[in-house]
């Protein structure tokens, strides 16, 4: 077995060698494995990796940087539309692809303990030489990119309006105002505004929708048909689970996707990639 470290060290704490990056390496040596260090600053060095065949483990501090690596694995990868290969799954556009240990530098990744992966370099090194892989699934989207944990749009004290349809489930239609709307594979997302919005599983090949509103609650109590007290405002949790999301906001609004906050000004699609993604884990997980 030959194994890179593979190392992003833009947005890293630090840069350079990595005490658990040497421990590691010196940890795959003792049980005979070929291991190598690569640093990489840009993509061009993750897609060398990728290409390289040889087995990956990730020396992350985020999950951004963990959802990097994969991303730069779907778009080798992946086969155009054009060339879609016979026996890929029907509910699929890539294969399943090569498994990545994960080595947790400094600020644990969440995804690390949201999937259950090893988390000291020792427990890496004894997984890659088992091979046990646990393969979970992962979200494409219309704008390029992967989604490794999930998705929230909004939040906060800012209300957004927009539709938001999850197959044939309208979870909102426009007309109101939303708090926030959490797409979620793993459980990073389940929670907003204090609220758990979600239950979600990254094994199950679904995934999880959830849309936060305000709604207005007359007041219940009174004379014939006058009304006395004042209106109450309640949250209502609108839930759904399935394999692809649309979200068309109408108001400009920021989404945080694995950690990455970024504006949405137009559409955008998900959907799932059912047990497309591997990683490595201890032989007992």
């Amino acid at each position: 077995m030959e194994v890179t470290v593979l190392t992003l060290v833009e947005g890293c704490s630090s840069g350079g060698p990595r005490t658990q990056v040497l421990t590691l390496v010196d940890e795959l040596k003792a049980r005979g494995v070929s291991a190598d260090t690569v640093e990489a600053s840009n993509e061009s060095v993750i897609d060398e990796v990728v290409k390289s065949g040889r087995a990956i483990v990730v020396a992350a501090d985020t999950d951004a940087q963990l959802r990097a690596v994969v991303h730069r694995c779907v778009r080798i990868l992946a086969p155009p539309p054009s060339k879609r290969p016979d026996d890929l799954p029907k509910d699929r556009t890539v294969p399943d692809l090569p498994p990545l240990g994960v080595l947790a530098l400094g600020e644990t990744p969440g995804l690390v303990g949201r999937l259950g992966l090893p988390s000291t370099p020792g427990e890496v090194a004894e997984a890659m030489v088992a091979g046990n892989v646990k393969r979970t699934d992962f979200f494409r989207h219309d704008g390029g990119g992967i989604t490794l944990d999930g998705v929230r749009i909004g939040g906060g004290d800012y209300l957004w309006r927009g539709v938001v349809a999850l197959d044939d489930a309208v979870l909102s239609d426009g007309s109101e105002q939303i708090i926030t709307c959490v797409v979620a594979n793993a459980d990073g997302f389940a929670q907003a505004n204090g609220m758990t919005l979600v239950e979600p599983s990254p094994t199950d090949g679904q995934m999880d929708v959830a849309v936060a509103v305000p709604v207005v609650v007359p007041a219940r109590w009174g004379i014939g048909k006058l009304r006395f007290g004042r209106p109450r405002q309640r949250i209502e949790v609108r839930r759904a689970r399935g394999r692809a999301v649309q979200v068309a906001p109408s108001d400009d609004t920021k989404l945080i996707e694995d950690g990455i906050v970024e504006d949405l000004k137009r559409k955008r699609s998900w959907w799932i990639e059912r047990g497309a993604v591997g990683w490595y884990v201890s032989p007992a997980a």
